[in-house]
């Protein structure tokens, strides 16, 4: 697997805001741990997508600082269209939706990108939001999204024709969208494969937060994509908070300081009757019956473990990765850490590079070391 971290956790709205990520804190990063190269996962914003596709010398001017630092571009993350860091994002990162045309051109010329960028040889990812917000989604959504997905097929498949490059689309299921889970977004490909969706180009995101959130079993999230003909094109590597006990008074005061107000934090209580679902985790504070474990929405550093009584989902991140890195293709696929909250996380008191640094530290020892 090709380890890289996501830039989305650093604001940039534009071409002079990424290359400072880059100089400033992935260079940095990369010689923290002491990595010869190091993988970035770029967040690119649909104005800066739409210029750099349409410009070849602003295109050189980001390779250059890649080459400059020690970085290789493998995935872009095109799940958040732009103002990824305003004061409130919360339901806004979900727009433009898969029925609008905006997403599918904002998909394509990060396509575009990435295939003049990706390092001789490989091939490319491109995390998409799962079409929608659950509400409002009509039929007549689902039919758009389904000719855009076609229409993007055939982009891609024109793309290496063209360059000699292959870039994949990963659809990445999360709780209170249209494609909720791993089988939701199985279901929908699936029933589309003869629609024009192009399994060769179209995939599935897997994020070990959102998968961790669902109380999904991760070995058979996987088997279920590979029955269906599809495959993992890219796993996020990220972990949920886990709360054994959420009437607990301890844990409900722990729970608070992660109830902040720019990010969507869905919670998740599983019963035996099924799973209760809270859109928010100042919803769920006050909602959910707090009779059985929480999952929250928040992506946890993976080597940090949240004080007591609170836990994080590692476990569940172990299982996805091996699972993952058994499939034949499994050496192919990207791992990305996303850890984008590091900017509202209650308790942390460690820069952001060390701490990214720790996590890839962490990544390679915990998930990439031994043969799976």
């Amino acid at each position: 697997m090709l380890l890289s971290y996501c830039t989305n956790v650093h604001p940039a709205e534009d071409l002079d805001g990424v290359i400072r990520q880059l100089r400033d804190y992935a260079g940095p990063i990369r010689r923290k741990t002491g990595l010869p190269v190091l993988g970035v996962g770029l967040w690119l914003p649909a104005t800066l997508a739409r210029q750099l596709a349409a410009n070849p010398q602003d295109r050189e001017a980001l390779r250059n600082v890649l080459t400059s630092e020690g970085l290789q571009l493998h995935t872009i993350n095109a799940f958040p269209y732009g103002g990824f860091h305003n004061d409130v994002v919360k339901l806004e990162v979900y727009k433009p939706t898969w029925a609008e045309g905006e997403r599918l051109e904002y998909t394509l010329d990060c396509a575009e990108v990435l295939a003049a960028l990706l390092p001789e040889g490989t091939a490319g990812s491109i995390s998409t939001v799962p079409l929608a917000w659950r509400e409002p989604w009509t039929q007549d959504d689902d039919d758009a999204a389904t000719a855009a997905f076609g229409r993007l097929s055939r982009a891609l498949a024109e793309l290496r024709e063209r360059t000699g490059r292959t870039v994949r689309i990963a659809v990445e299921p999360e709780p209170g969208c249209v494609l909720d889970t791993v089988s939701d977004v199985v279901s929908w490909l699936g029933a589309r494969l003869d629609r024009g969706i192009d399994p060769q180009y179209v995939g599935v995101c897997v994020d070990a937060c959102h998968l961790a959130v669902s109380f999904a079993d991760p070995e058979e999230a996987i088997r279920g994509i590979a029955a269906a003909g599809i495959r993992v094109v890219k796993v996020q590597a990220s972990m949920a908070l886990h709360v054994p006990d959420p009437s607990a008074p301890a844990a409900r005061t722990a729970l608070e300081g992660f109830a902040e107000p720019r990010y969507l934090h869905q919670v998740r209580e599983v019963t035996e009757g099924g799973v209760l679902a809270a859109d928010d985790l100042a919803e769920a504070l006050d909602s959910l019956p707090a009779q059985n474990p929480w999952r929250v929405h928040f992506h946890i550093p993976l080597h940090h473990e949240p004080a007591a009584p609170l836990e994080s989902t590692d476990e569940v991140l172990r299982r996805t990765v091996a699972a993952v890195r058994r499939a034949s293709y499994g050496a192919e696929v990207h791992l990305d850490v996303e850890t984008y909250t590091w900017s509202v996380l209650p308790d942390s008191t460690v820069g952001i590079i060390e701490g990214i640094a720790a996590e890839i530290d962490w990544a390679g020892s915990n998930l990439l070391a031994t043969s799976n």
